[in-house]
C-alpha cells in the first residue's frame, strides 16, 4: 500500500482534467477483473498546489475496497487521523477528486458508500471530476451526484475517455 511518490506521478499541468483522468484510468487497470465490480481508479489532488495527495483503485486495499475509499484510507493513515472531520482538518482547503466512475451511493456489500465517505470529509473536497456515470449493472439510481451537489460540491464530467473507461471498468464482466 505504498503511495507513489510525486516523482513517479506524471507531470500534469494544473487544470489538465483529462491528464488526471488518464492517471486515474491507468490506476484502474491495476484492479483485478471481476464479474462483481467495476475497475475504478481515483486521484485526490490539492487544487491549489497541484500536488497529488493520494491515489487508489478498486480492491487495492484489503476488503471489498473502492478506489475513492482507498484514497481516503491512505490519507487517514498518512495523517494519523480518523476519517471524516478529523481528516478534513489535515487536508488542504481545496481538494479535487478525479474518479473514472461516479462515486457509488449504495454498496451491496454493506460497506459505507463512497459518496458518504466523501461527504464525511466536509467542505475540503470542492470538486469531483468523473469519467462516466455509474452504469446500472449492480445498483440502479445512483444518487451521488445529487448528494454531492446538495452539499455544495461541484460534480463535473471529463469527456472524451468514456469508451476506454468503460472497457477497463467492465473487464471481467460477462457480455
Amino acid at each position: 500500500m505504498t503511495e507513489p511518490t510525486q516523482d513517479l506521478i506524471p507531470d500534469i499541468t494544473p487544470g489538465d482534467h483529462e491528464g488526471y483522468m488518464r492517471l486515474a484510468l491507468s490506476l484502474a487497470t491495476k484492479s483485478p477483473p471481476k464479474p462483481s465490480n467495476y475497475r475504478v481508479g481515483a486521484v485526490m489532488v490539492d487544487a491549489t498546489t497541484n500536488e497529488v495527495l493520494a491515489t487508489g483503485y478498486t480492491l487495492e486495499l484489503p476488503g471489498n475496497t473502492h478506489a475513492e475509499q482507498c484514497c481516503i484510507e491512505k490519507l487517514v493513515l498518512k495523517h494519523a487521523a480518523a476519517a471524516g472531520a478529523q481528516l478534513a482538518e489535515a487536508l488542504p482547503d481545496a481538494v479535487a477528486l478525479y474518479t473514472t466512475v461516479e462515486p457509488c451511493s449504495r454498496r451491496l456489500s454493506g460497506n459505507t458508500p463512497c459518496v458518504d465517505r466523501i461527504l464525511a470529509i466536509g467542505s475540503r473536497i470542492k470538486t469531483v471530476y468523473v469519467g462516466v456515470r455509474e452504469p446500472e449493472t449492480f445498483v440502479s439510481g445512483n444518487s451521488s451526484r445529487r448528494k454531492l451537489e446538495d452539499a455544495g460540491i461541484e460534480v463535473l464530467v471529463v469527456e472524451g475517455l468514456e469508451r476506454d473507461i468503460l472497457a477497463v471498468a467492465t473487464a471481467g464482466h460477462e457480455i
